[in-house]
Parts: structure tokens; sequence; C-alpha cells
């Protein structure tokens, strides 16, 4: 059974329909890559699937368990249900979101010791493991004023993964990065797929969509336009409007 089953997800703001009807399912240990032209609808559904929006009809089920149902729940879910929701999944910005008064140590450790699933000693353990996995051992007492975008970044994935969330989710990751720091970002996600971590990734890196994702999903004007096999989306994409969008990026 999947992990992960959205149908028909659908959201509007004002008479802006952003999501037109979107499907799909993602399987435990899948790397999803999502892709497509700004405006698409991408970030939307991130944001509907981690309950930073409500979309106005459709289903979003996790494990089994529906998580949203239709668009009446705005009003009615309270704050707590909210936050138990938002813990199966982990959401990495593209503007890495991190507390500046906090070091990176203090900030992976913010969250589980609001949430007390651990011990103070075992919370502290568990984040400077994290902070090591992603290559900043010798930054945990840093400031973000004194890390680079990409150690930044790396820091907000380290965040994320402190939660133990079912499905992690990034929203451009590397699009608020000098290319020089491009690739030790995606270099850390690409480490995360080897070991199975469920993942949904929005990116205008197309060679990572290709190399490193189980399947891609392009996005057009709110709609799933085309999705499968990276591989044979690169090669031969089947749509006119997947050619046009990867005619932009091989030039």
């Amino acid at each position: 059974m999947a992990i992960l089953e959205v149908k028909d997800l659908r959201k509007r703001f004002g008479k802006t329909e952003v999501l037109k009807g979107v499907s799909f399912d993602l399987e435990a240990g899948e790397v999803l890559s999502v892709i497509g032209s700004s405006g698409s609808g991408k970030t939307t559904l991130l944001r509907c699937l981690n309950s930073l929006e409500f979309a106005d009809s459709g289903t979003i089920s996790v494990g089994g368990e529906v998580m949203f149902d239709g668009g009446n729940e705005k009003s009615t879910v309270g704050e707590a249900e909210l936050r138990r929701r938002r813990l199966h999944f982990g959401l990495v910005f593209q503007s890495f979101n991190l507390f500046p008064q906090y070091t990176a140590l203090e900030n992976v450790m913010l969250a589980p010791g609001l949430t007390r699933r651990a011990t103070p000693d075992e919370n502290r353990s568990r984040a400077e493991a994290l902070l090591a996995d992603v290559g900043l051992a010798g930054k945990l007492n840093n400031y973000p004023c004194e890390l680079s975008g990409g150690q930044q970044q790396r820091v907000a994935i380290a965040r994320a993964l402190a939660m133990d969330p079912e499905i992690l989710c990034f929203d451009e990751p590397t699009s608020a990065l000098d290319p020089e720091l491009t690739g030790e970002v995606l270099r850390v996600i690409q480490a995360l797929a080897e070991r199975k971590m469920t993942m949904i990734v929005v990116t205008h890196e197309m060679s990572f969509a290709r190399d490193v994702s189980d399947r891609v999903l392009f996005m057009d004007e709110g709609v799933i336009a085309e999705e499968g096999e990276p591989h044979a989306m690169f090669v031969a994409p089947k749509t006119e409007r997947l050619r046009t969008f990867l005619s932009a990026y091989n030039k």
C-alpha cells in the first residue's frame, strides 16, 4: 500500500485555480521529483500536503489514514490536530528559515525539545549525529549568520529529519544558493535517497530529477501533465508541453 495517497486535490486563490484535481501515490522509500514552470502549482501542492494551506476539496491519506478530506476542515481542525498531521511530513524550504538567535545545534534540537520526544541528552546526541550526517560536525555552535547558504540549508535538512518524518519534502532546496553551493546540498539529498528516505522534491535541477528520482511528476497550470520513470520522460517526453519545458533547460 502507498504511504501517501492524494486524490483530486483542488485549490483556488481568489479567482485563480492553482490546483485542478491533482492525484498521485507515493510508495515508502520512493523519491518523487516534481518539476514544472513557476506558477504551475508545485509549491502550493507541498503546502497543502503539510497543512500549511488547506485545499478546497480532495483527500490526502498517509499510511491509510485520511489526513484531509474536503474543504470544511479549515474552521474545525484545532492546532493540536494540525501539529499531529504535520509530524508525518518534514519540510525544507528554499529560504532555510533557520532561527538566527540559535546555533546550528540549537536549531536542530528545538522542535524535538518542544514536543518532548526524547530526554535532553538524547535530543542533543541525535541532533549532533544528524549534523554530522550532513557534514557539519564542526559547525554545531555556529550561528546561521556564520554559515554559508549551503551549510544553512544542510542545517535545515537536519532539523527536518530530527522529527523523524515519514515523508521529507523539499521546496526548491537549491534555488537560493549560488551554483557552487548547490552540489553540496544535492549530495546530501542523494545520500538520503540511497538510504531509502521517502521524499518529494520540488526542483528545477533537471539532472537531479533525472538521475536520483524514482519517478517524476511534471506539473503544468495546476495539473499533472505527465508522470513516469525519469529516463523515459527526459529522453522521450510524451507531451509537447514537457518537450518545450525540457528544451529550455537543454539550451
